[in-house]
């Protein structure tokens, strides 16, 4: 009807064929299928699991990285460009030079500041030099006051055998203080039959015997070095006989032999060292037993002194004792 509550369409028309109906049904059933099967293919499109979770998650990060600031792109790729120089240094086994370039860069600026190191004051060798010292400790015309790291230099400077102790002090801007207390050579050891320099706690100075030390008591075998002090203690107590002996043997550990500058062994005991030192310089004293046509005396036993004889004085008493047996007993007819 129109406004004037008049019908709008015509009175003859006429009411839709039932075959009208079927035809509009069909083209609606056909057209719910479409939709349906669209339905279906936009759900087989989406991701499921853990691939929705992903796209929710790019698309939140997505939108926290519009709201950063201006200049946040420039610093990411800045960082991830740092990040993949270090990643390609790790794997080209560069790190080293990275870390030395770093070094190198950071001192460069402090130096520019005035924070270079204009004087170092060394103070305490005595068998190293100078330029050994510094370079152990680091200190080169590109290091920087600023960034010098006392505790490493001091640590540095420990891995020198000669070096006992050392303090490493900075005074800015531009003054380095480095005072060491260096080992003295002690003796020498043969092990394995090479023979070192030690000092009296036992540490190898050097590998090789300069023609200096030369004189220095020798000390033969394993763990000798750091018992060294020790025995050469109780040596020094009886000048006369350390100075005829020409080396100290420590035996499995445990005890030790001395070697007399004639070739004679003494064997001492594992205990009361200091009774048998005793005993032997009263020997060499008294009878100059070492002197004699012997090879070894053996003091390990206190109530008793045993001596091996050489071959020669082994022989010579043989001969004597068949002479004596085969002189006649009577005079002759």
């Amino acid at each position: 009807m129109d406004g004037g509550g008049r019908l709008a369409g015509s009175l003859s028309e006429t009411a839709p064929s039932q075959k009208a109906l079927v035809g509009r049904a069909k083209v609606v059933s056909r057209r719910r299928r479409a939709e349906r099967r669209g339905s279906e293919i936009v759900r087989a499109v989406e991701p499921a699991g853990w691939r929705r979770r992903f796209a929710r998650w790019l698309d939140r990060v997505a939108d926290r990285v519009s709201r950063l600031p201006r200049h946040a792109g420039l610093a990411a790729a800045t960082l991830i460009i740092a990040a993949s120089a270090f990643y390609g240094a790790v794997r080209g086994d560069q790190v080293d030079k990275l870390v030395d370039f770093v070094r190198d860069v950071r001192d460069m600026a402090a130096n520019a500041a005035g924070f270079n190191i204009a004087a170092v004051a060394l103070t305490g060798q005595k068998h190293l030099n100078r330029e050994e010292i510094l370079a152990t400790a680091g200190v080169t015309g590109r290091a920087s006051l600023l960034f010098f790291d006392v505790a490493d230099a001091r640590a540095r400077l420990l891995t020198n055998p000669w070096i006992a102790e050392a303090t490493v002090q900075k005074l800015l801007p531009d003054r380095l203080v480095i005072t060491i207390a260096e080992r003295e050579a002690f003796a020498l050891w043969q092990k394995s039959g090479r023979v070192g320099v030690i000092a009296a706690d036992g540490t190898v100075l050097e590998p090789y015997v300069l023609r200096r030390y030369a004189g220095l008591p020798l000390v033969v075998g394993l763990g000798a070095e750091a018992r060294a002090k020790e025995f050469l203690a109780m040596l020094d107590r009886r000048p006369e006989l350390r100075a005829n002996i020409r080396a100290s043997v420590l035996v499995a550990e445990r005890r030790w032999n001395v070697r007399l500058k004639n070739g004679v062994d003494v064997r001492l005991p594992e205990f009361e060292v200091e009774r048998a030192l005793d005993q032997l310089a009263t020997l060499e004293h008294d009878t100059k037993l070492s002197g004699r046509d012997i090879t070894a005396i053996d003091l390990r036993l206190a109530d008793r002194i045993t001596v091996r004889l050489s071959d020669g004085a082994v022989q010579a008493r043989e001969e004597a004792a068949k002479k004596k047996l085969q002189k006649p007993k009577g005079g002759s007819a």
